[in-house]
């Protein structure tokens, strides 16, 4: 009835209101911008220290030692500071949830465990208020990710600024989630028994669901009138047509060694093309992985073992394996879904790796440029090369020291407001306690 319908309403007002942030996202760059004699963090090449990079109309357009820039170029000199790409997370539910514990505000999740016509892209809210307090700490770019059911649905890469999701949106879809079953085998309680009858049935459903796609796909291609009578148009199946065709890749939730074996085995019955996305295990299976070509998502760098007898900085070594190993990789944040309460710690993920034997420049290039190509972006971001988009950020010191601070951040080219809840917190309690003059 319609007092039910404008309850309703009101409640979308007051979560909108109660959990949202108040920055304005940035005009198009309208100026050339030039930044003057910073140390350059290119990613795919050197480290350039005194150099200059000019961008414009959202385009990185030169790097050289002296740039003479054109009279209607602001200029801006950052003698001693250091330009890093923008750091890119490669599965995280950024932009669909706020509060786990709040049900109205999480979007990541549908009804039914097969969705592969979900899109995350347009449950995104670009007024999430985890996105400033995230980009502050140089994240930019995100693969945003569904994750219920055996298939969640498709990916979307989002950048953090904009009004709408159309604005935030670079590439949509990025790819097709599937959460692997457990492939345990022992089975003797009852609720073992049944845990493993399930999982069997949903290793029965992924084999049969590329088949279906593949001969959805062949009835659709027909111009027989019958057969498009016969079956019509099925959002489900219609999503599926890209990745059995291979335009996109299946990101896989797999972690121990039995479902990350299964999964690449299923890959190659049906010819896609898959990334492991967890990947605790990765480092024991790293010769499939390299013959096969199959990338890996590995989160929780900082997170303890996954079995009490391994060792304890198994987490911290692990992508150093993969990286000496040959196993293209790259690093995400830890937990469900990238803990996106979590998500701004993504560079010290990278600097733990980097301290248990990955080089560092390795461990900076598995946050921005490695993800870029994993995720399919990576002719747009990653790196500081001409032709780019200018997301980067300044900061004034080494990007992976946690004692560094972002000074401003660029997306496209566009300023980005660099204020935040954590930053309003801090400024308002140390006013307190100078007020009550327990800090001068």
């Amino acid at each position: 009835n319609r007092t039910l319908r404008m309850k309703y309403v009101f409640l979308i007002f007051l979560f909108s209101a109660l959990f949202s942030n108040d920055q304005i996202p940035g005009n198009d760059q309208k100026r050339p911008i030039l930044l003057k004699g910073g140390t350059l963090h290119t990613v795919s090449g050197d480290v350039l220290k005194e150099h200059d990079l000019l961008f414009a109309e959202g385009r990185i357009i030169t790097i050289d030692e002296q740039i003479q820039p054109s009279p209607d170029t602001d200029i801006y000199e950052i003698y001693g500071k250091h330009v890093i790409p923008g750091f890119v997370a490669a599965y995280t539910r950024i932009g669909l949830t706020e509060i786990s514990a709040v049900k109205q505000t999480n979007d990541h999740s549908e009804i039914g465990s097969i969705n592969p016509n979900v899109r995350a892209n347009v449950a995104y809210n670009p007024d999430s208020d985890l996105i400033p307090v995230t980009r502050s700490n140089g994240v930019l770019v995100v693969n945003s990710a569904p994750s219920s059911g055996r298939i969640s649905g498709q990916s979307s890469v989002m950048e953090l600024d904009g009004w709408t999701w159309e604005d935030a949106t670079l590439q949509s879809p990025s790819g097709l989630h599937i959460n692997w079953p457990s492939m345990k085998t022992e089975a003797t309680t009852d609720y073992q028994k049944k845990a493993l009858k399930t999982a069997k049935k949903h290793l029965s459903t992924l084999e049969t669901m590329i088949k279906d796609a593949r001969a959805y796909m062949r009835l659709r291609k027909t111009k027989s009138r019958k057969a498009e009578n016969y079956h019509p148009e099925d959002l489900r199946w219609e999503s599926m047509i890209p990745y059995v065709n291979k335009k996109y890749p299946i990101y896989i939730k797999a972690n121990e060694v039995k479902q990350i074996e299964a999964a690449v085995s299923w890959s190659k019955r049906h010819s896609v093309n898959i990334v492991i996305v967890g990947g605790k295990d990765a480092w024991k299976t790293t010769d499939i992985l390299v013959k096969n070509r199959i990338p890996v998502i590995y989160e929780g760098v900082t997170s303890i073992p996954m079995r009490r007898f391994e060792d304890y900085d198994q987490a911290y070594k692990t992508p150093n394996i993969l990286y000496e190993k040959g196993v293209q990789f790259c690093i995400s944040s830890y937990g469900y879904a990238g803990s996106t309460e979590q998500l701004r710690n993504l560079p010290y993920q990278a600097s733990m790796a980097a301290s248990y034997g990955l080089p560092k420049d390795v461990a900076l290039r598995a946050i921005t440029l490695s993800v870029a190509e994993i995720i399919g972006v990576d002719k747009q971001i990653g790196s500081l090369d001409p032709g780019k988009d200018a997301t980067l950020f300044i900061s004034d010191g080494d990007p992976l020291e946690i004692r560094t601070n972002i000074i401003q951040a660029y997306i496209k080219g566009k300023k980005i407001d660099m204020k935040d809840r954590h930053k309003n917190l801090y400024s308002k309690f140390k006013e307190k306690y100078r007020q009550l003059e327990i800090l001068e």
